[in-house]
């Protein structure tokens, strides 16, 4: 039994919890077991991880629960280990995930409502929890499992103020059998955003991760002196965006605000391994000029690959202070391989092959990604223009997020961030041309107010030579793995083109790797038809993460989609990360 009083308690007795953030969804699932042991042996009695809607319902009704998406092995992994567990299932978690894990598919309704009392959002939530919390169910503390707390939304006091929409999540998750505490999570440095994320039966928790001395005094004003004070996330790294710094931050500084939290109350190391953002569904937060990039490293305890850093040590030490430590030996053998050059075998520009892989939808107006049903990646918008009429400038109106325009095969602009509002004027091309608008989701906003105004594509009209152009062919591109299968690598490749290229090579002893794509400017890649998340010069990544598990002994194939027209005629596999 676990209760929430003037302290935590478990079975009568006082405990001091000491989570660390891991997960499932970041991480390959054959190495699920080595970071809990890791975990529980650099001190934690707890894991914690966040469920992500959009994860296990990519389609409506559709659902997924096997392999990376098995929720319940995770569970059950940590309870073998002795460890209990914090789950975060709300409808939005933020965490620099794509739509902060609310799916895409909403905003096919143009009047959706998110994050509150609006009936269709409520409607798809139930729909969603009345799958999942069911799974969970079993696995909770009262009745022999390992669950000991269930979150009710995510910092939603920076978000609005609708506390009918948080009762309907706790009254819908208590009906569905969720009898374990709830609590909540917000910044405790202003009262009203952390009140705003309150609702009665649930202990508020607060997220930070310096100055911990003065957040719990805030806390306490803000809730009471008796009750229970934690630390939801404890930020002892960051996370980083494209075009930006490497965010470090030193042992030394977050092992004392560790000491402090300690001291005082209980906590959850945010992150203890962060993992990776593979596919397209690393987010952005509102306001940044750039989405973050593939990895979610983190500058955690362990590193992205799950190594053990400085900060796991001086971590440990400090835990053992303060709870018993149980360690256990590590069962998963992990390697670094390097396997160093891989040349280029074929290539075929994405116009060449465009009508292999994808059919034309036909419509008056550009559609947007949702209209289309395909909610990730890439759509590309063709049209002709009339036998009387040459391209001299193109605005657009409504569009997101980044935007090359081509005429008659050859790039002239690329529209992003501010720019997709620029009138761009270029010298005057041929009549009747064809126009190719290649459209990128660079990632949806996962924290801000902005949320609902994530549509992606054009919602809006192309206008060139200002006025309206009409009769489009929509091709979807979300490059999933049936889609790169039908590529037509023989159909002919022209530089300076969005393109496809492969690289085969040979393993022998799979290990976990780095991809170097030096010489190529921006896209994404691909493992044996597997998504390793996106790849941009600008960095401050360099290198995409590859885990072992994703190889295959033998013969391995990588495909570089590149949208700039910079390429190389090899890529390299490493041993190492590269630093940033």
């Amino acid at each position: 039994m676990f209760e929430i009083k003037d302290r935590f308690y478990l079975n009568g007795e006082e405990f001091k919890i000491v989570s660390g953030a891991f997960h499932y969804f970041r991480t390959a699932p054959e190495y699920w077991q080595d970071r809990m042991e890791k975990l529980k042996n650099m001190g934690c009695n707890t894991v914690e991880t966040y469920i992500p809607w959009n994860f296990h319902e990519p389609r409506k009704g559709e659902f997924l629960w096997e392999g990376w998406h098995d929720i319940c092995r995770f569970i059950e992994i940590a309870r073998d280990l002795g460890l209990y567990v914090i789950l975060r299932p709300s409808p939005y978690i933020c965490s620099e995930w794509e739509f902060g894990g609310i799916p895409a598919w909403l905003l096919k309704d143009k009047g959706m409502r998110l994050r509150c009392s609006y009936e269709p959002f409520l409607r798809a939530v139930k729909n969603y929890y009345s799958v999942l919390i069911p799974k969970l169910v079993p696995y909770q503390i009262d009745r022999g499992g390992n669950v000991i707390l269930v979150q009710i939304e995510n910092e939603y006091g920076y978000y609005g103020n609708d506390t009918a929409y948080l009762e309907f999540l706790r009254d819908t998750m208590r009906e569905l059998g969720i009898t374990v505490p709830f609590v909540t999570s917000d910044g405790p440095w202003n009262e009203v955003n952390f009140k705003a994320g309150q609702v009665e039966g649930a202990l508020p928790t607060g997220n930070f991760g310096s100055g911990c001395e003065w957040q719990f005094s805030q806390m306490k004003k803000y809730m009471g002196e008796n009750k229970p004070l934690m630390c939801m996330e404890f930020w002892n790294g960051w996370f980083d965006a494209w075009g930006e710094e490497h965010h470090v931050t030193a042992p030394e500084t977050a092992g004392k605000e560790l000491e402090a939290l300690l001291k005082e109350g209980s906590l959850n190391f945010y992150m203890f391994e962060g993992g990776t953002n593979f596919g397209f569904m690393s987010g952005k937060n509102q306001g940044c000029s750039n989405a973050d990039v593939t990895s979610y490293d983190y500058d955690a305890p362990l590193t992205e690959d799950g190594q053990i850093t400085p900060k796991y040590e001086l971590f440990k030490k400090i835990i053992k202070k303060y709870v018993p430590v149980s360690e256990v030996p590590l069962s998963t053998k992990i390697i670094r391989k390097e396997y160093g050059k891989i040349s280029c075998v074929r290539r075929v520009d994405l116009f060449a092959t465009l009508e292999n892989i994808a059919e034309p939808v036909k419509s008056v107006n550009p559609m947007t990604m949702e209209e289309l049903d395909s909610y990730y990646g890439y759509v590309l918008y063709r049209l002709t223009m009339k036998e009387f009429e040459a391209v001299k400038s193109v605005a657009l109106e409504g569009a997101a997020d980044r935007i090359q325009g081509f005429v008659d095969g050859e790039k002239v602009f690329t529209a992003y961030n501010e720019s997709l509002k620029d009138k761009l004027e270029f010298e005057e091309k041929r009549r009747g041309a064809v126009v190719q608008l290649l459209c990128e989701n660079t990632g949806r906003v996962n924290f801000g107010t902005g949320i609902e105004n994530q549509h992606k594509g054009i919602s809006g009209s192309v206008v060139i030579n200002d006025h309206r152009h009409h009769d489009y062919e929509n091709f979807v591109l979300p490059l999933d793995e049936k889609q790169l299968e039908k590529i037509d690598f023989e159909a002919g490749y022209r530089e300076g083109r969005p393109a496809f290229y492969e690289f085969c090579f040979e393993v022998d002893e799979p290990g976990d790797t780095y991809l170097e794509t030096e010489g190529f400017g921006k896209g994404c890649a691909f493992l044996n038809g597997f998504n390793l998340g996106r790849f941009w010069e600008i960095g401050p990544q360099k290198r995409l993460y590859i885990p072992a598990p994703l190889l295959r002994k033998g013969s391995n194939t990588i495909i570089l989609f590149e949208t700039e027209g910079k390429a190389a005629d090899e890529v390299f596999l490493y041993g190492e990360p590269k630093l940033y």
